[in-house]
């Protein structure tokens, strides 16, 4: 997707500013109807908020918690907010190299810090995609389409697209798309006359804050803006050389005024201490979108179905529309794209970024053909989009979509032209009386098949599982007279991308008062490839393979040896296991590896000061 509205056509040819005036209703109606959305699609997290977390990622759930208590940790503490030592201890992990959410998790510190971090994370999840319908409603009614009802089906697609809730399980930067509307339109705009301050500032100010948000999505839009900026100047050419200047002047306002704001951060991100150049391996450019998802009903809708999942479900659920949905988007661009610049554009989107989502290889219902695709031909180390997958271009795709719903909704509400004046009727019109009721019924036809296009898509609530609380020694602070300042507090087992998601969620649930080793980050390598999560040491890797064994391995001296190493490396006070499904064979080989542990509360502790 790009959620936004990405089909608004430049000021050449946008609708007349209207006066600014209040609200009407149906815009209080449209915003109250997105906000009841994304509390229906958040409502099984509500049922016990504290403990539970999404099913299909909960490690992903628990690093934005832990998200949330960052930015409450940086603000309460005045710590900089762009690297933390709290997980990955000793070397910490570079927050701007991370998708670190600090545009909602700093300014929402308070929040956290009264409500916790698992209250914020469900409340921030509803209200971002709420938010982003109701900026997509916004932009679609003032500039682009005259009917209300067409804003606000396109509204309620681009916010709660499928793509876009399947990303509310566990990554809630790819929902938090409320300023991309606001972006694209003022990109739009940038040729406006005797502008070009005005609008490059707001969009320097926009672009900046978005960085903060999610910059994955931020290049998408640029890319979407790119194509239709193109798109618009071959078919306007005049248009385009008159505004050309403006645009550009404007253009350069923003994107110096963006760069000004962001310098340091952006440095720190690709500069500063654990900043890490690409993935290694490339690894997300294999991440192709399968020929069929296309026509597939997606997962958390009414009409989804998990088993589907099993074929062509390998990648990201970004498009899934289902058949009746594609089949009305092709009738609405055959019908609209004669008579319409923005339908033009849309099909001009549509087609570059379904070519461009297919990867190296072309996917056809599961199965990986040998035809290959645009990305075979896309160098893996190739900046800006080293860490892009394919997949997530047909996001901008979604967008297209929700547009051109909006589009086709306000041609048969006649909202996209000018009234015509009353006469009589069969006179000076060349139609007969019988023209209205034939217009009323294809009218209601049309009506009738965005709507059951739509109804399969309707999202279902987040599917969420229950995860047991951080043990009593935590939360109490059981802890405190066992980690001086400067010193760590092992869990076990160490938390990984892999492992270990209940022992992150003790230093999210207790404000990271105290820092853990490794954790669930993307980092450098040896080589300074970025990797997901630390490097392992021999004993997070004896701990991991006793886990998946389920047995405890004949420990000899070197293990010992190199266990005080690994603990001396992560300044260690403490080693703690709580409750956990391979709690025994954990303790038999931490008692293997380090002696007998003490029963403190509800926790085996193992004090490691004196040894180390």
């Amino acid at each position: 997707m790009n959620p936004s509205p990405v089909a608004v056509e430049p000021v050449a040819a946008v609708p007349p500013r209207r006066p600014r005036r209040r609200p009407a209703r149906a815009d209080v109606l449209a915003i109250g109807a997105y906000a009841l959305l994304g509390v229906l699609v958040c409502l099984n997290y509500w049922g016990d908020v504290q403990h539970r977390v999404s099913s299909h990622l909960p490690t992903d759930h628990s690093w934005f918690e832990w998200l949330f208590a960052h930015g409450a940790y940086s603000v309460r503490h005045l710590e900089n907010p762009l690297f933390t030592a709290r997980q990955n201890a000793p070397d910490g992990v570079n927050m701007m190299a991370n998708t670190s959410l600090l545009g909602v998790t700093l300014p929402l510190a308070p929040l956290t810090l009264l409500l916790g971090p698992q209250v914020m994370y469900a409340l921030y999840l509803g209200a971002a995609l709420s938010a982003t319908a109701a900026t997509s409603y916004w932009m679609l009614s003032r500039h682009l389409v005259r009917s209300r009802a067409a804003a606000f089906v396109g509204g309620v697609f681009l916010g709660f697209a499928p793509g876009i809730v399947h990303h509310a399980n566990g990554q809630p930067n790819f929902v938090s798309n409320f300023l991309l509307p606001l972006i694209v339109a003022r990109v739009l705009r940038l040729g406006e006359p005797g502008r070009r301050l005005r609008n490059g500032v707001a969009l320097g100010l926009l672009v900046a804050y978005q960085i903060f948000l999610n910059e994955e999505m931020l290049l998408l839009t640029a890319l979407a803006c790119l194509v239709i900026v193109v798109a618009y100047a071959v078919q306007r050419p005049r248009a385009a050389r008159e505004r050309a200047g403006t645009f550009l002047a404007a253009l350069g306002v923003g994107g110096g005024l963006a760069l000004l704001l962001t310098a340091y951060p952006l440095w720190f991100q690709f500069n500063g201490p654990q900043s890490y150049r690409g993935l290694q391996g490339g690894v997300f450019h294999n991440w192709g979108e399968d020929l069929m998802a296309f026509v597939t009903f997606a997962r958390d809708t009414v009409a989804g179905d998990e088993a589907v999942e099993q074929t062509i479900g390998l990648t990201e659920q970004n498009t899934w529309f289902g058949w009746p949905l594609v089949l009305v988007a092709l009738v609405a661009l055959v019908l609209l794209v004669r008579r319409s610049l923005p339908a033009r554009i849309v099909a001009v989107l549509v087609v570059v970024f379904t070519v461009a989502a297919i990867g190296p290889k072309v996917r056809f219902d599961g199965v990986e053909t040998t035809v290959d695709g645009p990305w075979a031909y896309v160098p893996d180390d190739l900046p800006l989009v080293e860490m892009m997958m394919p997949t997530r271009l047909a996001l901008v795709v979604a967008g297209a979509v929700g547009v051109l719903l909006a589009l086709a909704w306000n041609a048969l509400a006649g909202a996209g032209r000018p009234p015509v004046p009353r006469q009589r009727a069969g006179a000076a019109t060349g139609t007969s009386p019988a023209a209205g009721p034939r217009r009323r019924w294809l009218r209601g036809i049309g009506y009738a098949a965005i709507v059951a296009a739509l109804l399969p898509l309707f999202p279902r609530p987040l599917p969420a599982e229950r995860i047991d609380p951080p043990p009593h020694f935590i939360t109490a602070g059981g802890w405190r007279p066992y980690v001086p300042d400067g010193r760590t507090l092992v869990p076990v087992p160490i938390p990984s991308n892999v492992h270990g998601l209940p022992t992150l969620r003790w230093s999210a649930l207790t404000g990271q008062e105290f820092p853990i080793p490794a954790g669930y980050f993307i980092g450098p390598n040896e080589n300074g490839a970025g990797v997901f999560g630390a490097p392992n040491r021999p004993t997070s890797t004896l701990i991991y393979a006793t886990m998946d064994a389920n047995k405890v391995p004949a420990i000899t001296a070197e293990h010992r040896r190199q266990a005080v190493d690994d603990l001396r490396f992560w300044k260690a006070s403490v080693v703690v296991l709580g409750a956990n499904p391979r709690e025994a064979v954990l303790r038999d080989l931490m008692t293997a590896l380090l002696g007998p542990p003490q029963r403190i509360d509800d926790v085996w502790l193992w004090d490691v000061r004196d040894r180390l």
